[in-house]
């Protein structure tokens, strides 16, 4: 158990401003992650292992892409009990992102409304501080790399920007997303419609092939798509990944939809919602693409994640994996253990 309970440092954090707080609280951990000060946060790991995509996850509990953007606090974060841990978006260049103010919390509906653009590093600072982090991989954690396109480089050509990406992050990844479901890079969900995810898909495909011929490891490659999309988009989608061979699909990203949260201080600030208000809708995506790809296909779920009960719905919906982020703020580490538990004593 953590020596420094969530409950007393969540206060503070919260009255700071969400990315101040969340920059605050990184830089901390990338600071004392290799310390006797990480016990001030350090969860034990609940033991149920699960082979997905041909790897071996230590229990079905990890940490979504966003949080930590350039892989800077990987073995930090792995303290906490994740099974797997995923990191990015990185993209080849260093991009600022979208200007500031673009992270606002919700704290009535256990919500997040980010804007933040895949602010990163780059390729490069983000490969070093992958190569750096090393505890939760000989612990046997499962880290995913995720990959997005620079905002400046034009949707026509952002193959190559998803090409550069992954010839970088391949020899370290136990496996790789693809990001093309963030709302924050104009144009971006485009690559979801069909003939542009068939082209992307099958771009990614062939170098990944190149790449495993090279290396002889064959890193698993998986798809993390939206969840405004309707029925028809789902089954096109479910049907481009089975034909370009893609591993697995991550459901879902932030949604655009402001329903149930227009109401609220900052609910109409534009970007991604995350939290609460996405898990319904999170999870009717996880049910149209285990309905469209069958049983095995590995699906990651992921939105709205407050609770062990939470997660095994997620499990229940069609996931074989459950990531959570916004649950982490609201939360602190205590719910990875919770959620791991919960889905442990579900199968048993």
């Amino acid at each position: 158990m953590a020596l420094l309970p969530y409950s007393l440092a969540r206060p503070f954090l919260f009255r700071l401003d969400a990315e101040q707080a969340h920059e605050l609280t990184l830089d901390a951990i990338a600071r004392t992650q290799d310390s006797p000060l990480a016990c001030l946060w350090s969860e034990a790991r609940v033991d149920d292992p699960v082979t997905v995509a041909g790897l071996r996850f230590p229990n079905r509990v990890g940490l979504a892409a966003g949080l930590d953007k350039n892989g800077r606090c990987i073995d930090g974060l792995g303290a906490m009990g994740f099974g797997f841990i995923e990191v990015g978006t990185v993209t080849p260049k260093a991009q600022p992102g979208n200007p500031k103010p673009r992270m606002f919390r919700l704290p009535e509906a256990d919500a997040l409304i980010n804007r933040l653009g895949f602010n990163n590093e780059g390729l490069d600072a983000f490969v070093a501080n992958v190569q750096r982090a090393r505890r939760f991989r000989q612990g046997g954690g499962i880290l995913g790399l995720n990959i997005g396109k620079n905002a400046a480089t034009p949707i026509e050509r952002a193959v190559d920007d998803y090409l550069i990406c992954l010839d970088g992050v391949y020899p370290h990844a136990d496996y790789v997303t693809v990001n093309i479901s963030s709302p924050n890079t104009k144009n971006l969900r485009e690559l979801q419609s069909d003939e542009a995810l068939d082209a992307l898909l099958g771009a990614i495909q062939s170098r990944r092939e190149e790449l495993a011929q090279r290396s002889g490891r064959r890193v698993p490659v998986f798809v993390k798509i939206a969840p405004d999309l309707d029925e028809a988009q789902v089954g096109v989608i479910a049907a481009t990944l089975r034909k370009n061979g893609i591993d697995g699909v991550i459901a879902t990203n932030t949604t655009i939809a402001r329903d149930v949260v227009k109401h609220l201080p900052h609910g109409e600030e534009t970007g991604g919602l995350s939290g609460r208000p996405v898990f319904e809708a999170s999870n009717r995506v996880i049910r149209k693409l285990r309905e469209a790809l069958g049983a095995g296909y590995p699906i990651i779920g992921v939105g709205g994640v407050m609770s062990g009960a939470h997660a095994k719905a997620k499990l229940d919906a069609g996931a074989d994996l459950v990531q959570i982020y916004t649950g982490l703020i609201y939360r602190g580490p205590a719910l990875v253990r919770e959620a791991a538990q919960a889905i442990r004593h579900a199968r048993r």
